[in-house]
């Protein structure tokens, strides 16, 4: 199926507007829930792959990120991300496979959990229930840097990318960071809520680093759907150590490394993250 075959669409979640992706087909339905910070679009030729294969492939920006609307109470729970997949998955209408990344990982997590009939498998695209804490602390203040003060240029958005991913060559062309990024008063400001990153930080919110992660491993013990693991081999967020717990965790789930990448995989090497996913979800 080529690229130019998919549909944007806005589903009403719960009065919320969540933007998606949809390339129709007549294949089993896939689910691609992009990372804290990212877009629909992060996912690179992931989902027109997907597609060719003959999935029904759906790309969601999740709430408070882009097309999709903004919490006026900045409620960005991780029940609500819940609420809207299931909302998403209803428009579906039949059970998906889900591939999350980062936080759409967290919410197929709490989703699967919460629905488990919804969904044919899951896939965690480096994440698991107890990340590596300098991993998310690193992240995190990535994303806190320029949230509210912007950049005067693409340019200067890319060479802070670069300097956070080293491992990664710079892009030349910046169209496809264009889409992450809006333009205001002529500076240019990550299209994402930045009260996302306050329910984060607050100390009593459920992101209480333990709290939510013996939430997150009560749910991961609790899977039985198929479920792959794609972890980057340079990602700081998930080591082996976190692998291996994660394997305990769930014992049936499989597991790629993906070489040369870090945590976000499907930029690094789409091809071998795509591959990947397109094998596992052959033989669910």
């Amino acid at each position: 199926m080529a690229e130019s075959s998919f549909e944007t669409r806005t589903i009403a979640s719960s009065s919320m507007k969540i933007t998606v992706d949809h390339w129709p087909g007549d294949g089993s339905p896939v689910l691609l829930a992009h990372g804290g910070g990212q877009t629909r679009h992060s996912w690179g030729g992931t989902a027109a792959a997907l597609a060719s294969h003959g999935h029904r492939v759906v790309s969601m920006d999740l709430r408070g990120h882009g097309d999709s609307a903004w919490d006026p109470d900045g409620d960005y729970s991780m029940g609500a991300y819940a609420a809207d997949a299931q909302e998403v998955m209803e428009w579906i209408g039949a059970p998906v496979a889900w591939v999350g990344a980062s936080l759409g990982g967290m919410t197929g997590l709490h989703a699967v959990d919460a629905h488990p009939d919804n969904f044919s498998s899951l896939t965690l695209v480096d994440i698991t229930p107890r990340p590596a804490a300098s991993g998310v602390s690193r992240i995190l203040q990535f994303m806190a840097d320029n949230a509210t003060t912007g950049f005067a240029s693409l340019d200067e958005a890319a060479d802070a990318i670069a300097a956070y991913q080293p491992h990664r060559p710079r892009p030349t062309d910046l169209s496809g960071l264009a889409k992450n990024l809006r333009e205001r008063n002529g500076r240019f400001y990550w299209h994402w809520d930045p009260a996302f990153l306050a329910v984060r930080g607050a100390p009593d919110s459920e992101h209480a680093r333990d709290r939510h992660h013996d939430q997150l491993e009560a749910m991961a013990r609790r899977i039985t759907i198929p479920t792959l693991l794609v972890r980057g081999r340079l990602s700081d967020l998930v080591t082996q150590a976190e692998v291996d717990a994660f394997m305990d965790m769930v014992p049936h789930a499989r597991e790629v490394d993906v070489k040369d990448a870090a945590h976000m995989i499907a930029g690094d090497k789409n091809d071998v993250f795509t591959d990947a996913v397109v094998e596992f979800l052959a033989t669910t």
